[in-house]
């Protein structure tokens, strides 16, 4: 049966590569996903049968354990809390690795591998495994909004977080020299639970599709080096893809927003600008109701619809549905602009909008639907709001400036649906809103582009 695991290892690996691969693309996403699938499920097997496993009986309990947490949080969660659930599954595997890792320490603690290469990959991977844990974990809460999304910050910040982190470091590195100091192991995890705690508290919500991304490159990380230290040729592949497709997609993100990495990691963003309301209550608000949005988007040639983190949040996404369909029915060009940072976590409104059945195709990227914009005549914005700011664009003092937005104000109309004229996810104000061609449509967004579908097809008492 041995000689199964180095098979295992290089299918489990190809089928890893693959699924990346096919991933890329919608037309072949789903053939990635059970790519995916099945490569893990090769890789358990080969995990499995190793002769190391000499009783399965806590391995069972563990993987029943797993998977009475794992099926409700896949069958019961909305597809609305996807990032949250992403980020508490970083948690989760990050916990592992450092778990695994401290297992390995207390195995190798007799001293007899000091200074040697298996050492430093343990410390590396549990400094990486347990901060990304405690950072996965706040990222969680802020998503769920257990905790407030705005940047906690204190006087001296960035000091003691650098403290932290060195004085992990410094006991990472006494105790890879000497493994025999067990008592500054609780010590070391300590700091580096902290410093996962206090690496995210000071980010905003605004940046958490960017936080989701490099969490999961530090969990890969972790696992590449955690397969180091093991002798794992498996572990140190998949960690290595899911670290550097994690990185990757951090930085497309990163510049999607205009930023750096530095400035995400440390620079706060989230905060209510101070004066960015300032004049708000002198300039006009014109609402519209759903029978006028419904008249002039059926008398329009070409309607772009911008969907936010309001649309996922009201699970308005089959109502898009609906709306698109009336629409196209009636002769309409309909697209889609998306943002790539639009919702909680990268293709977030790509996966809400599929989930209701939208053609991809009509799903247009930023740099691709800005230039058809001033044509439209009618730009439709669903619960979004930091990510057609055009702030980003034209005030230099933004806190915002120089992030690349979809620039809705262009077109001939604008309808915009939102519960209230409260600030976005960033606490930035939006001049948008008190634009002339810009009309609000304030309600629930499910409940709104419900019944201006219902107009469409002629349902309702506007349209016949």
């Amino acid at each position: 049966m041995n000689a199964f695991v180095p098979f295992a290892a290089i299918i489990a690996s190809s089928l890893f590569i693959l699924a990346l691969m096919w991933m890329s693309h919608p037309s072949t996403a789903r053939r990635g996903v059970r790519a995916g699938e099945i490569g893990m499920l090769v890789a358990i097997v080969g995990a499995l049968v190793q002769h190391e496993v000499v009783d399965y009986n806590l391995i069972l309990i563990a993987m029943v354990a797993g998977a009475a947490a794992g099926i409700p949080m896949a069958l019961l969660m909305p597809m609305t809390a996807i990032p949250q659930r992403t980020a508490i599954s970083h948690a989760f595997g990050a916990l592992a690795v450092g778990l695994i890792g401290a297992a390995e320490y207390y195995k190798h603690a007799h001293g007899e591998y000091a200074g040697s290469f298996i050492m430093w990959a343990l410390m590396f991977e549990m400094l990486l495994g347990f901060l990304t844990c405690t950072a996965s974990v706040i990222a969680f809460a802020k998503l769920q909004e257990i905790m407030g999304s705005r940047p906690v910050s204190f006087v001296g910040q960035r000091v003691v977080n650098g403290a932290v982190a060195l004085a992990a470091l410094v006991i990472a590195a006494m105790l890879a020299l000497d493994p025999t100091q067990t008592w500054l192991f609780p010590a070391f995890v300590a700091l580096a639970l902290l410093f996962g705690i206090l690496l995210v508290i000071p980010i905003g919500g605004a940046d958490m599709p960017t936080v989701i991304a490099l969490l999961n490159s530090y969990a890969g990380l972790a696992a590449s080096a955690m397969g180091f230290a093991l002798g794992n040729k498996l572990l140190i592949v998949a960690g290595a893809l899911d670290g550097a497709s994690g990185f990757i997609l951090a930085v497309i993100m990163c510049k999607a927003m205009n930023r750096s990495f530095a400035n995400v990691m440390f620079g706060g963003f989230g905060k209510v600008v101070a004066g960015a309301a300032g004049g708000k209550d002198d300039r006009v608000v014109r609402s519209a109701s759903a029978e006028e949005a419904a008249l002039q988007l059926e008398n329009a040639s070409s309607v772009v619809i911008i969907p936010g983190y309001g649309m996922a949040v009201a699970q308005a996404q089959h109502k898009v549905s609906e709306l698109y369909q009336a629409l196209t029915k009636k002769g309409v060009d309909v697209k889609f602009a998306i943002h790539p940072v639009a919702g909680r976590m990268p293709g977030h409104m790509n996966v809400l909008l599929a989930e209701a059945n939208v053609p991809y195709e009509q799903l247009i990227e930023l740099d691709d639907i800005n230039p058809e914009l001033p044509q439209a005549d009618v730009a439709l914005i669903i619960g979004a709001n930091d990510t057609i700011n055009p702030s980003a664009r034209d005030d230099p003092q933004s806190a915002i400036a120089g992030m690349p937005i979809i620039e809705a104000d262009r077109a001939k109309s604008v309808f915009v649906i939102k519960r209230s004229m409260n600030a976005g996810f960033a606490g930035i104000d939006n001049p948008i809103y008190y634009n002339s061609n810009t009309q609000m449509l304030f309600g629930d967004a499910k409940d709104m582009v419900g019944t201006i579908a219902k107009e469409l097809a002629g349902g309702g008492s506007g349209l016949h």
